[in-house]
């Protein structure tokens, strides 16, 4: 095998969430009586840490509206029923594949650990996974610590390993590392703002990873 390691993004890249997460984002805000960014502002930050993404959202908020418009959108993430977020098509056969031909498999997310366990139970996939890391327990992405963390417990080299995420963050934590990425198109971030980022191969499905692995 080329690599020992598949490490993959989850929102946008494993499950489709775009819908759910911009109304928790837009209502948590509306909560705290500000306006509502666009969609495309949301999409932007998705794939960060939630306070590291209401900051980007919010440059000139301080430390309290932060904490506190994450609040609102934890309330909003975890009782909203309305926006039901679904695996991509193919999705759970090639984890389920990639894991019967023996690769380690690894979840490097911007989601905290609640809401991936959660995710991870629904969809029936977390025995798959050998190891995950999420944002409230390491640094945000882009810097590579959740990366070196899933190497040390693997006891991995980089080289050994690569990166599957749909947005730049995801592109920019592995290439902060020297790992190599692969660049999903049908997430959160188009072609040219991950082209950007400089990943290492592009697929348009997720059933494409089998031609770069």
């Amino acid at each position: 095998m080329k690599y020992k390691l598949i490490i993959f993004d989850w929102d946008g890249t494993i499950i489709d969430s775009q819908a759910h997460i911009i109304h928790c984002m837009k209502q948590a805000v509306i909560d705290e009586g500000l306006e509502a960014p666009s969609d495309r502002q949301i999409r932007h930050i998705i794939g960060l840490s939630l306070h590291r993404a209401i900051e980007t959202l919010f440059p000139d908020s301080d430390i309290e509206q932060r904490d506190r418009i994450a609040t609102h959108y934890s309330h909003q993430f975890f009782a909203d029923t309305g926006h039901v977020s679904e695996l991509f098509n193919g999705a759970a056969d090639v984890i389920r594949d990639l894991h019967a031909s023996g690769y380690y498999l690894a979840v490097a997310t911007g989601k905290g650990r609640h809401g991936l366990d959660m995710a991870l139970d629904k969809t029936g996939l977390a025995h798959y996974f050998h190891i995950t890391r999420c944002a409230d327990e390491t640094r945000s992405k882009p810097d590579p610590m959740m990366l070196d963390e899933i190497l040390t417990d693997l006891d991995l080299d980089v080289n050994q390993a690569i990166m599957v995420g749909d947005t730049s963050y995801d592109v920019e934590m592995a290439s902060n590392i020297n790992m190599n990425s692969i660049a999903v198109t049908y997430g959160m971030h188009d072609r040219t703002h991950l082209q950007s980022a400089g990943p290492t191969h592009f697929i348009d499905s997720i059933d494409q990873i089998s031609q770069y692995i």
